[in-house]
């Protein structure tokens, strides 16, 4: 069973050692995290509060400080914590970001885990972002995620044909590299890439639905057996519910959820101007049938 002093480190190990996967709901817009962490109690599943800099950026969650505000008011800790999600090095529009500053940012805010994506470097300087992530997070005892691999679907332009990344396996983890990366950072969680893509953030694509994408388990298997640590899937909506199941068995223990809440509370606003309280309820229906139709983990914050 969660208590409130749990580390993060420890509850995700467990998850990963049982076979229950945590989902990480991105706070695209402020208001939508009251519905978050309220469903997440009345349903007593462990979950994610999350915020990436694109949420920030480009939507509406205003601030990582905005965001930890409401969460410290609002949240339940026997069933969510705080993560800082998705910092790259160099972003989805090939720009250097700072990226220093926003991890360091997120852990004196008091932030339980952080996720530098070092993913469009070189696999030395991607390890050495990490590496330098995890020593700055160590004093605060937060958790620390990377990426290895490519999970497209953020770049500018369209993606080449779906059916064509997944035969070529373009972007996918690689176990030796996946094996290697873990040992020379120290990172607690690692996402990878084995099929799955992110929702758009940016142009009309942003509100169209994602393509149903499907995950290579067996390969999903080999980054677990080679790594020993939570695997993570980013782009987790829309993804096949028979290949997401098989894929938390093979080693996923943490799944990012964007678009699948963001569209309904989008959705909401444009049908009732300035309604806040009835998009939340769209965010809370949905996250209903994710938690307990999608992933059947309905009271596995007494099972963690």
């Amino acid at each position: 069973m969660v208590t409130a002093t749990d580390n993060i480190k420890d509850i995700m190990r467990r998850a990963f050692k049982k076979g229950i996967v945590i989902p990480a709901f991105n706070i695209a817009y402020l208001p939508m995290l009251k519905p978050v962490v309220d469903t997440l109690k009345e349903l007593k599943a462990f979950g994610l509060v999350e915020v990436a800099r694109p949420d920030v950026e480009k939507f509406g969650a205003k601030s990582f400080r905005a965001v930890r505000d409401d969460f410290v008011k609002m949240a339940d800790l026997h069933t969510t914590r705080l993560h800082e999600d998705h910092i790259p090095v160099i972003d989805e529009d090939g720009k250097r970001v700072d990226w220093r500053s926003l991890i360091r940012e997120a852990l004196k805010l008091g932030y339980h885990s952080v996720m530098v994506d070092g993913s469009r470097l070189s696999f030395e300087e991607n390890v050495a972002v990490t590496r330098e992530t995890v020593e700055m997070a160590r004093p605060c005892n937060a958790a620390v995620e990377a990426e290895l691999g490519a999970v497209l679907g953020h770049e500018a332009g369209p993606l080449p044909p779906y059916e064509e990344l997944f035969r070529s396996g373009k972007g996918f983890t690689r176990p030796e590299d996946a094996a290697r990366f873990v040992k020379e950072t120290g990172v607690d969680w690692l996402s990878v890439a084995v099929g799955n893509i992110h929702g758009a953030i940016i142009g009309a694509a942003k509100n169209q639905a994602k393509v149903e994408a499907r995950l290579n388990i067996e390969h999903l298997k080999k980054l677990a057996k080679a790594t020993n640590v939570p695997l993570v899937l980013h782009g987790g909506s829309g993804i096949n519910q028979q290949c997401v199941l098989d894929g938390i068995k093979a080693g996923i223990a943490k799944i990012n959820v964007g678009t699948n809440i963001r569209q309904p509370y989008d959705k909401a606003l444009l049908d009732r101007p300035g309604d806040i309280a009835y998009a939340q309820s769209k965010v809370a229906e949905t996250m209903r049938s994710l938690i307990v139709d999608y992933y059947h983990i309905a009271g596995s914050a007494e099972k963690l």
